[in-house]
């Protein structure tokens, strides 16, 4: 299925600049649209915050405090997504089918989490920011909002975005595999951009292997879909699935990495570590994840 519509959350301009500039790449790639969604904090939701002991006059200017810092940072993510759009020549428009990638950008009010999940859920990829990167650390609850709730794959975008990155998205991509639902999810949605790819790399490993099929049995189910993927072995580097995972991603060349995220749980991958949190902290590739 070609990819027709993007979601990309945008939570600040650190971080939002690479993610943006990755998700009009691929909209010029795939002539889709791209929604850009800012979520303004709701200042009403200071007030529970403030405490007790506060008068209603200091809470009412926390709260307009609060709103004015809103309004500049809009402001200032929509001054961006204005200026990427002219400099990567994306039509905005309204959501249409059309020949050619279009853009749009809403700014709402709310939760963030909640609304990027309930409108991830009628895109077809979600872009989001690196989340290790400088002030835009929330934009990993919108990661993990469309990870755990919409039931469509993410696209986290590189912490900084080249023209080398832009000119070869989706020409070398390597696959994670280890049989689990949560990397099943991410191949069917890597199909598409492995149809159009130069190359193909499954990376497996027993120490990344889980109950389920094998590198040999998904490189057959690929071939059905025109796709043929070489199959190589990595091994974990110091013990670490994730940095050897990264470190074969490299050695391929690859400029996207496909893998399903927290086969464990996530807090579990939080306390201890996972491949997931490894790869979700110090990919420098964009990372196609699903679950």
């Amino acid at each position: 299925m070609a990819i027709r519509k993007l979601l990309l959350p945008l939570t600040g301009t650190a971080a939002g600049e690479a993610a943006l500039s990755t998700a009009l790449v691929v909209a010029r790639m795939w002539d889709a649209h791209v929604t850009a969604l800012h979520v303004r904090v709701d200042s009403r939701d200071v007030a529970p915050l403030a405490g007790e002991g506060l008068s209603g006059a200091m809470i009412e200017e926390m709260m307009s405090a609060t709103e004015k810092e809103s309004t500049d940072r809009s402001n200032a993510v929509r001054a961006m997504f204005d200026r990427f759009v002219a400099c990567h020549g994306v039509v905005v428009a309204e959501p249409h089918f059309r020949a050619g990638a279009t853009a749009d950008f809403a700014s709402i009010t709310g939760r963030e989490e909640d609304l990027v999940a309930q409108l991830a859920r009628l895109a077809d990829l979600t872009v989001v920011p690196h989340p290790e990167a400088g002030d835009d650390v929330s934009s990993s609850d919108a990661l993990h909002a469309v990870l755990f709730d919409s039931g469509r794959p993410v696209l986290i975008a590189p912490q900084k975005f080249s023209s080398q990155i832009g000119s070869t998205i989706g020409t070398r991509i390597c696959v994670a595999w280890n049989g689990t639902a949560e990397s099943a999810a991410a191949v069917h949605a890597a199909i598409p951009w492995m149809q159009r790819a130069e190359a193909v790399r499954v990376l497996s490993a027993d120490e990344y292997q889980r109950r389920g099929p094998g590198a040999a049995e998904l490189a057959s189910y690929l071939a059905l879909h025109g796709i043929r993927p070489e199959i190589a072995q990595f091994r974990p580097m110091e013990r670490d699935v994730g940095r050897g995972v990264l470190a074969a991603a490299r050695e391929f060349g690859a400029d996207m990495l496909a893998m399903g995220a927290y086969s464990h749980s996530r807090l579990r991958q939080l306390i201890l570590g996972g491949v997931t949190r490894h790869v979700l902290e110090n990919a420098t590739l964009p990372v196609l994840m699903a679950r």
